[in-house]
């Protein structure tokens, strides 16, 4: 019996040491032989993709080219821009979501990625599949109209499109876009009637201005500047709620007696269930890329506003962007199969 107990009391001083020596023994291994790190740890550990919903030199593009340079060299890795400018930015989001969700596909996402889905019933994605980073940029529309209307202001437009009813052609970049529904409510708003003309992308649109073969076209003001200072198009009016600083000669619709506000935005997505380690880091080097002098030259200067926000902050402006458009929309009847 005695026997037994010691050589009960053995084994749990031996285990009591064993357990003693586990820690330390952990604690050597680990100096010299590391545990592997996670993917999140490691990224990124090759190029990155950004891809773009709308063509090269676009208002879209040149943001996200500038951010992409900046971007990559704050990582250490390439950031690549691909643009897949096709059905309103529908074909860039699909490859975006459809890759492996791990930050090395990013998407130059705009309130498109929200309006869309009210606007096609088979987008082939929703708000839920899209991971949002930061914005960088806030723009408000001009209203761009062909040297070839004889109208200087928005007043005498009105007045010469209701003399010349579904004579003006307006343009759009994709049914249901941000330019569709303000044309449309510029024709309810001001009793005047005008002829859709769709196009792929903005560059085509604004050389169609300049050719006089498009009458009026709702632009963010980064896409007409150039054109504008050239004198080669009018801007009646802007969609912002005070005189832009880099077109300050310009009137607001606010001021023409048009309670009429409306803005467009830029970001940076990613597919949802990008592991929060990845988007707390790129949120991290976007932030402050969007605040240097640089980028609010650039952005400024087109008369946009370059502005970042938290992933939380910006899921929310994507969500209001959707519940905003989504019943003009319907009004208009502009819901479609993709």
């Amino acid at each position: 019996m005695k026997e037994g107990v010691e050589r009960d009391v053995e084994i749990m001083c031996r285990v009591a040491t064993l357990r003693s020596v586990i820690p330390a023994l952990a604690l050597t291994l680990a100096s010299v032989c590391p545990l592997p790190s996670t993917a999140a740890d490691a990224y990124p550990d090759r190029p990155i993709r950004l891809v773009v919903g709308f063509g090269a030199g676009g208002p879209t593009d040149i943001p996200a080219r500038f951010i992409a340079d900046k971007l990559g060299a704050a990582l250490g890795q390439p950031v690549v821009v691909e643009n897949k400018p096709a059905a309103g930015g529908i074909v860039a989001t699909r490859d975006v979501i459809a890759q492996q969700r791990d930050g090395y596909t990013l998407l130059l996402c705009t309130h498109f990625d929200a309006t869309n889905i009210a606007v096609y019933r088979n987008a082939g994605y929703q708000l839920s599949d899209i991971a949002p980073i930061s914005l960088i940029a806030k723009y408000y529309y001009g209203l761009a109209l062909s040297n070839a209307i004889p109208a200087e202001d928005f007043k005498s437009f009105v007045a010469y499109a209701k003399a010349h009813p579904g004579e003006v052609t307006y343009a759009t970049v994709g049914a249901g876009s941000a330019q569709e529904i303000m044309a449309r409510q510029l024709e309810k708003l001001t009793g005047v009637t005008m002829n859709r003309i769709p196009f792929r992308g903005g560059i085509q649109v604004v050389q169609e201005l300049v050719a006089g073969r498009v009458g009026l076209y709702p632009s963010p003001t980064l896409a007409i500047m150039s054109q504008y200072r050239a004198k080669l198009l009018k801007i009646l009016a802007t969609t912002s709620p005070e005189r832009l600083n880099s077109l300050p000669e310009i009137p607001t619709l606010k001021e023409e007696g048009f309670d009429f506000v409306r803005f467009g935005w830029l970001g940076v997505c990613a597919g949802a269930g990008t592991p929060a380690p990845i988007i707390k880091t790129l949120n991290g080097h976007i932030v402050p890329i969007v605040a240097s002098p640089d980028y609010r030259a650039l952005i400024e200067n087109a008369g946009s506003i370059p502005v970042s926000a938290t992933p939380g902050e910006f899921g929310a402006i994507i969500r209001k962007t959707l519940d905003d458009a989504a019943p003009a929309i319907q009004e208009f009847g502009l819901q479609q199969d993709q």
